[in-house]
């Protein structure tokens, strides 16, 4: 394939005299000024730089192709998994190619669907998105949020489900939360923050989240404050409503750690206080449910792959029961639970994930080397069986009332499409409810797992896509993706845009390193703070695996990842770059010295650990993707992905990134950067956005990976 013309010519970006001190150590900052996304000099680079960047994007011939393929396979019916209340079900469906899926109601499940709101009616260019809904127990309301351009922040509003009527209902300064009616229908608790001033805006620490009962029809100056804690700033609320109604539960986190403190308020009685069941961020508790005043509990306390425990709030002796069954002295808790408790389900080999409750049973969903398994135990923690699935994949859902037997769920891999089955928990039964038609033959194609060594011998899992027949000879384009972080793990998922480079005769690997949840609370801590490397040197080796075993070399290979995937791409490839043929790093936290500063950046330090910690320092400087660019090096084919107003990871973060590797890299390979100028972080962003930005990446590759497409 004839290459481009390497002439590029980068934006000038200006460069300012800006030094800090970082404990005795002086960094240079000189791209500082690009932190603010509003000035006319940032908004006149962009522009600049995404000149360049479709410049060369619109000179590549198999754009066009690559688009027309991703938008017919993307033509397909999407539906979301069914879910009831009240009367009536509710469930999500996309015909194909709109901007954003859009909500239906029925009163049976052959009824005819009713639209309840299509969000593609609230923006021309579909980057309205519907962000969270809560309905009423009787079904009768909804209330919704809305998003703008992908940004974290929402605004409420409340529907009547039968009209599709908005009520007067209007709620502003919501970020991070959801909505849970009471039971009488006549209001919701929510959290949210106060109006933010200008500097509020970009430091998030200044100000804190509350949690609020608001009552239908009433304004939100009305609301009825709950729970606040004005000396613990970095605190925040989610409260939700026991199936039961008597319960309000308030699950407090802090920051992005999976720890939190769980507090409780009896509905029943109004004016009582909001009582602190447990107060010490030492694990994570989770209410599955609740009979009375036992109170049904997924931890992974002294248990880091996860049981569920129950405690009895009108028992606050100590009655804690040691896993053989004998009473442990002292309890097995550190303080933090105000009582005792006792073992329902013990730790097992597996990763325990969801869990809910339906036909009077535990319905549980367990990771096995990062794929699922469903089993179901009696409530007193008795085993009955395993779900059976249709192979190594990814299921969810089972969502209900804890009497029903009837539930959805949807199964997925990297071959199959998202798949919705109705499951009776009597007969143990599943039934295909809903099959969504693509247009490609996922017997052409074959998955496997493989488990390599990392750097320091730790066996990490794999997943390898390919077409059936792959000639092991070095030279197939392969797309390694991961993230690595927040006790997020990585499961088979289906993936449009992964058929089109497996169709173009490339290898997609999915590395699930640690720092994610695949295998429990202890994976992902062995992947944070001080342990950040072991992440970049799970994903090295993964890299170093694949080339050794002839899937690949280093010309042909991309790195790929998003947020924490994206400090995860630029580490690595400043750490080895050579190793590396391209490079796409999306919305990436670049500038670890700083990354503290900006918007809910601060919640980060429980992952990744300060940059004003003097112990922590060293470590973050040490890979901090900005401040490990080498002058007159050789860097991968890099295109860095980001939206200019991202309030979640801030642009500044790529753009910086972008001008000081622009500045730096020796060699002919382009390093761009795509901005988009109407969305954020990703989530809700449009499907015609999707495919555009994806379009852009894969052409990259082929020509950077030199792949006749």
């Amino acid at each position: 394939m004839a290459k481009f013309d390497r002439a590029f010519s980068y934006p000038t970006t200006r460069k300012i005299d800006q030094t800090d001190d970082y404990h005795g150590v002086q960094v240079s900052d000189p791209y500082r000024w690009l932190e603010n996304p509003d000035s006319e000099e940032t908004q006149a680079w962009v522009e600049a730089q995404n000149a360049v960047t479709f410049g060369y994007l619109s000179q590549i011939p198999a754009r066009e192709k690559i688009k027309q393929r991703l938008t017919q396979l993307w033509d397909y019916e999407k539906y979301g998994i069914p879910f009831k209340e009240g009367d009536r079900y509710f469930y999500y469906k996309n015909d194909g190619l709109q901007n954003q899926s859009i909500l239906y109601t029925l009163t049976s499940l052959d009824g005819e669907p009713k639209v309840l709101i299509d969000p593609n009616t609230l923006s021309e260019d579909g980057t309205v998105a519907l962000g969270g809904i809560a309905i009423s127990e009787d079904g009768k309301f909804m209330a919704y949020g809305l998003s703008t351009s992908g940004s974290d922040w929402q605004e409420w509003k409340v529907r009547d489900v039968e009209t599709g009527k908005d009520l007067s209902d209007h709620l502003k300064w919501v970020k991070f939360s959801g909505a849970s009616w009471t039971h009488d229908g006549k209001g919701f608790f929510y959290s949210r923050y106060d109006e933010p001033n200008e500097k509020s805006k970009h430091e998030d620490v200044n100000y804190y989240q509350k949690l609020f009962y608001h009552r239908l029809g009433t304004a939100q100056s009305e609301d009825v404050l709950i729970y606040d804690r004005p000396d613990q700033k970095e605190w925040g609320f989610s409260g939700g409503v026991t199936e039961d109604g008597k319960y309000l539960i308030i699950s407090v986190w802090q920051g992005t750690e999976t720890k939190n403190l769980l507090f409780y308020k009896d509905l029943t009685a109004p004016e009582s206080a909001v009582v602190e069941l447990i107060n010490e961020f030492e694990a994570e508790y989770n209410l599955i449910d609740n009979e009375g005043s036992v109170f049904w509990i997924q931890t992974d306390l002294n248990a880091p792959l996860g049981r569920v425990i129950a405690i009895d709030i009108s028992n606050p002796a100590p009655s804690s029961l040691a896993t053989d069954g004998t009473p442990p002295s002292p309890p097995l808790g550190k303080g933090g639970i105000q009582g005792g408790f006792t073992e329902i389900i013990p730790e097992a080999a597996e990763t325990l994930g969801g869990i809910g409750i339906l036909n009077n049973q535990f319905v549980t969903s367990y990771l096995k080397d990062a794929y699922t398994q469903l089993k179901i135990f009696n409530l007193d923690g008795s085993f009955v069986r395993q779900i059976a699935l249709p192979g190594i994949g990814s299921a969810g859902g089972f969502g209900g009332k804890r009497h029903e037997t009837e539930t959805f769920y949807a199964y997925t891999s990297f071959t199959a499409p998202n798949t919705i089955y109705s499951y009776n928990m009597v007969t143990d039964e599943s039934k295909i409810y809903r099959q969504p038609k693509v247009d490609f033959n996922p017997d052409d194609y074959e998955t496997k797992q493989v488990f390599y060594p990392s750097k320091d011998g730790t066996q990490v899992p794999m997943f390898i896509t390919h077409k059936k027949g792959l000639q092991l000879d070095g030279n197939n384009p392969t797309y390694l993706y991961a993230y690595g972080g927040f006790g997020i793990s990585l499961t088979p998922s289906f993936s449009v845009s992964r058929v089109v480079w497996l169709e173009m005769g490339g290898v997609c690997v999915t590395a699930c390193l640690r720092g994610g949840g695949e295998y429990g609370e202890a994976w992902h801590q062995a992947g944070t703070k001080l342990n950040k490397q072991n992440v970049f040197d799970d994903f090295i080796s993964a890299a170093e695996w694949l080339i050794e075993n002839k899937y690949t070399k280093p010309a042909k290979l991309a790195i790929a990842g998003g947020s924490n995937g994206g400090l995860l791409v630029g580490a690595c490839m400043t750490q080895r770059p050579e190793l590396f043929g391209a490079a796409l790093p999306a919305v990436g936290v670049m500038d670890m010295l700083r990354f503290h500063k900006f918007t809910i950046g601060w919640a980060w330090t429980s992952e990744y650990g300060s940059p004003e910690n003097a112990e922590e320092f060293p470590t973050i400087y040490g890979y901090s993707p900005l401040h490990n660019l080498k002058p007159g090096t050789t860097y991968p084919a890099t295109m860095i992905t980001t939206a200019d107003h991202d309030d979640r990871v801030v642009p500044a973060h790529s753009f910086k990134f972008a001008s000081a590797l622009q500045e730096m890299h020796a060699g002919e390979n382009p390093v761009l950067i795509r901005i988009e100028t109407k969305a954020g972080h990703g989530a809700g962003k449009p499907t015609a956005k999707v495919i555009e930005e994806l379009a852009d990446e894969w052409a990259f590759l082929v020509r950077e990976l030199d792949i006749e497409a």
